[in-house]
């Protein structure tokens, strides 16, 4: 009875020790988990409040709002959570195992409890652990990928509200200016003085039902657009309206070219996302070398219905005999890593080409509104002060005038529609690098996980 209570708390207490081991994690990964951790603070569950949404809020605090907010941006994080609990399992140790054996002949003559462990040498289970950590820095990278999207989206949605709602405005001028024209024409065809016709009448009132029908399609098109905002900032159709933005549409300073592109090679979360996929098939490609080392397994049997105990250590030792099989786990590894790299280069082509578009666009819009600005604008309010002076001497009528009007806001839509263009082409160009999320803060620690450049 005694020997078998000392058995049992023996084998209890050999559980309990095995059940406690720990290891202590390397630098790398201890870095990587204090920037998870971090991120995780602002996050929901654990997040506090939501940037309040008022008349003096600033176009970052909408985007800390949607980053807060958006399922988008958790469910990136919760996957790159999910790749940095996968180092652990990746470097420790294969699980103990309880073994036990028992000769029987009639009764039993032996009863053989004991211990197995697999042990794998360290060079193994560190280039393991270096292939995880790569594989989170990957997942890190699509986490900081959705980021930029997600405020990328605020900015495009935030762009059409501003649109739409510059152009009713200016459609409703245009209105109030064929109202006029429209007055002044009927004045001068009632009394038979000036030269508009009933002809020149019914198309001035088509006109206008022209412009209220359109009006009417803006209206949608804005109600629309407020949707898109919400969905944009994380809300749902049902939810509460935020405070929407009043910032005027205003074309964006941009740096010069070579600036932007070292800024994109620095930060472009799709290049940092396949430079990380290196770092990943370099390390995998040092976990197929490994597998041409030898693995081993250690245990220890006591047989208990001796006296005195009867101890049968055993060892185990696998043979990396089958050298096409290593050969050709280490070869793929290589074509893997060469295509990482290769993928790389490609990319930087890809972003070159989309730095060269983006700019084009930019600059095009820039040459419409310059010439709307210095030449179509000034040249209708050169026509209204002669239409004015006219007046004036008696040498014309104030038909002029309204239509004159109507040009300078049509000109007036066409600069919003180009400006439109334009800050959506720079949205683009943001979203090349991490800085269109100015309201990320400490939810893009870009300083957490290396990135070899």
């Amino acid at each position: 009875m005694i020997r078998s209570t000392t058995i049992a708390t023996l084998a209890a207490g050999g559980l309990a020790f095995l059940a406690g081991c720990q290891t202590v994690p390397p630098a790398p990964e201890r870095t990587v988990r204090d920037h998870l951790a971090a991120v995780g603070r602002e996050l929901p569950p654990a997040r506090g409040q939501l940037p309040l949404l008022g008349a003096e809020s600033q176009p970052s605090d909408y985007v800390r709002f949607a980053l807060l907010k958006h399922p988008a941006v958790f469910a990136a994080y919760s996957e790159w959570r999910a790749a940095v609990e996968s180092i652990a399992p990746a470097r420790a140790l294969p699980d103990p195992q309880i073994t036990f054996q028992a000769d029987i002949a009639g009764t039993v003559t032996s009863l053989m409890p004991g211990v197995l462990f697999d042990l794998m040498v360290p060079g193994k289970r560190a280039a393991m652990a270096r292939e995880a950590t790569a594989g989170s820095e990957v997942a890190y990278r699509e986490y900081v990928g959705t980021v930029v999207r997600t405020a990328a989206d605020v900015r495009k949605a935030w762009i059409e509200l501003a649109f739409i709602e510059g152009t009713i405005r200016l459609r409703e001028a245009s209105l109030t200016a064929l109202g006029q024209s429209a007055d002044i024409a009927a004045a001068e065809y009632s009394t038979g003085r000036g030269v508009t016709t009933l002809e020149g009448q019914i198309q001035t009132a088509g006109e206008a039902d022209r412009i209220r029908s359109e009006i009417a399609t803006l209206a949608d098109r804005f109600h629309a657009a407020r949707v898109q905002f919400k969905s944009a900032l994380g809300l749902a159709p049902a939810d509460p309206d935020p405070f929407w933005p009043r910032f005027p549409l205003a074309p964006t300073v941009l740096l010069p070219e070579e600036e932007l592109w070292r800024r994109v090679q620095a930060s472009n979360p799709d290049l940092a996302k396949l430079r990380a996929m290196v770092e990943m098939a370099v390390a995998d490609e040092e976990v197929a070398r490994q597998s041409r080392v030898p693995d081993f397994s250690a245990g220890l049997m006591a047989d208990v219905r001796q006296t005195p105990w009867l101890w049968r250590p055993t060892a185990t030792v696998t043979l990396p005999v089958w050298r096409g099989k290593i050969a050709g786990q280490i070869a793929a590894a290589r074509a893997r890593r060469e295509a990482s790299a290769a993928n790389v280069d490609a990319e930087r082509l890809t972003m070159a080409a989309e730095l060269a578009r983006v700019l084009y666009m930019v600059r095009e819009a820039d040459r419409m509104i310059t010439f709307i600005d210095a030449t179509a604008l000034p040249n209708i309010e050169r026509t209204v002060a002669s239409a004015e002076a006219a007046i004036q001497s008696g040498m014309g009528g104030t038909g002029m005038i309204p239509e004159a009007r109507l040009m300078a806001a049509t000109r007036r839509i066409e600069r919003l529609n180009a400006l439109r263009e334009r800050e959506l082409a720079v949205t683009g160009l943001l979203l090349m690098t991490t800085e269109i999320a100015t309201g990320a803060g400490s939810l893009l620690p870009e300083t957490a996980l290396s990135t070899r450049q």
